[in-house]
């Protein structure tokens, strides 16, 4: 007994206190600690805790998958890959949490979850002080301040911090979309997004807001709609000082000032090119005459579920969105523009003559594009006689050979 002690003593960590079966283990173990990682790559320089750990990456180089699976004709690096791929199929996840009823396929997604009850995050960044649970995650997050992206798309130009965000990516080239709802029959290109579409079936929101109680599928979701209460916009342009909820926001109004327009996503039908996969779907419906959000309270339907948020305030008669100076509430977008009112600002410069606007097109009445349709086209105007309709509604008409250079 006392023997035993001793041993256990002898393969115990004394930085973490966890206990190992042999020296050479513990031996290895360490490795986290001191940060040693002795097996370098001799492509890319990487290094690694252990020969095997190096053995799997420089798979990637040569492309060798020698580990096949016998259901389907996936093959992957590693033993450990393949087994946790085998529970796609039998759909078994032994790894069960005791503290609530989650479970996993992997053990390591256990740990990490299980991190989440205690709050124990033992990796800390030497950059900013941000903690992880596990040293895998501390490594990727380097890269945001290394600003190495070492995933790199072969189809596009667009790199990855994470090889997961990479193999999701690649499936938008591939059209693969494994993730498919057993309700409507729609498909998604990973887990998380069926995970979340499910709940459109089930009326589950979680993520509840702690100031008005409305709750949300995803807690990114809810974090954007916090911003609505306390009025942080903490993504700010060094162009123009304008302000945005989220990093992704900012980047597309950079695309203002630069004049960069990256269409990456190009629709097979019309060629119409787009900055986002979403944006392509939502189009994409335009040509296939899908329309999937249908209201309950009368026969209209519509591409996009915001679209139907908004045509439902139509039969409540709420307009949710209220203005902090004075007492007039709005639908949706109109309380952004109702406040320029209040604060003077005009952020959309004509291009000709340097005059300011409230809008882009729409109110009509403060937009940079009614200024350009009635100031700046009497040569256009004398090519094309202005119909007696009167302008607003000759320029709102499709038929018009102007609209596509307006809209």
């Amino acid at each position: 007994m006392k023997q035993g002690c001793q041993k256990k003593l002898e393969n115990q960590c004394d930085e973490c206190g966890r206990i190992f079966k042999s020296h050479s283990y513990l031996l290895k173990h360490r490795r986290i600690h001191t940060g040693d990682k002795p097996y370098k790559c001799t492509e890319c320089g990487k290094s690694y805790l252990t020969s095997s750990s190096l053995v799997i990456h420089q798979r990637i180089h040569t492309g060798e998958r020698p580990y096949k699976c016998l259901e389907c004709e996936k093959s992957f690096r590693s033993n450990s890959e393949l087994a946790s791929h085998k529970y796609f199929h039998t759909g078994e996840r032994p790894h069960k949490c005791s503290q609530c009823e989650k479970s996993y396929r992997r053990r390591v997604d256990l740990i990490s979850h299980q991190g989440f009850h205690t709050g124990e995050k033992p990796y800390k960044c030497p950059e900013c002080g941000k903690g992880f649970i596990r040293s895998f995650l501390l490594n990727v997050h380097k890269r945001i301040h290394t600003g190495e992206r070492p995933y790199k798309c072969a189809d596009c130009e667009k790199s990855f911090i994470k090889s997961s965000d990479f193999n999701l990516h690649k499936r938008i080239h591939t059209g693969e979309r494994p993730y498919k709802c057993p309700e409507c029959g729609k498909s998604y290109h990973s887990r998380s997004g069926l995970k979340w579409h499910k709940r459109t079936h089930t009326g589950d929101r979680p993520y509840k807001c702690s100031d008005c109680g409305k709750g949300f599928i995803k807690i990114s979701i809810l974090n954007l709609h916090k911003g609505t209460h306390t009025g942080e916009r903490p993504y700010k342009c060094p162009e123009c000082g304008k302000a945005f909820i989220t990093s992704f926001l900012l980047s597309i109004h950079k695309r203002i000032h630069t004049r960069e327009r990256p269409h990456n996503y190009k629709c097979p039908e019309c060629g119409k090119g787009f900055i986002s996969s979403f944006l392509l779907n939502l189009h994409k419906r335009i040509h296939t005459g899908e329309r999937p959000y249908k209201c309950s309270q009368c026969e209209k339907s519509f591409l996009s579920i915001s679209g139907l948020k908004w045509h439902k305030w139509i039969h409540t008669g709420e307009r949710p969105y209220k203005c902090s100076q004075c007492e007039k509430s709005f639908l949706s977008k109109g309380l952004i523009y109702h406040q320029r009112f209040h604060t003077g600002e005009k952020p959309y410069k004509c291009p000709e003559c340097g005059e300011s606007f409230k809008a882009s097109c729409v109110p009509w009445e403060i937009s940079l594009r009614a200024h350009q349709g009635m100031v700046h086209m009497a040569e256009s105007r004398e090519r094309n006689p202005v119909p007696s309709v009167g302008i607003r509604r000759w320029l709102l008409d499709r038929s018009n050979p102007l609209f596509t250079s307006l809209f």
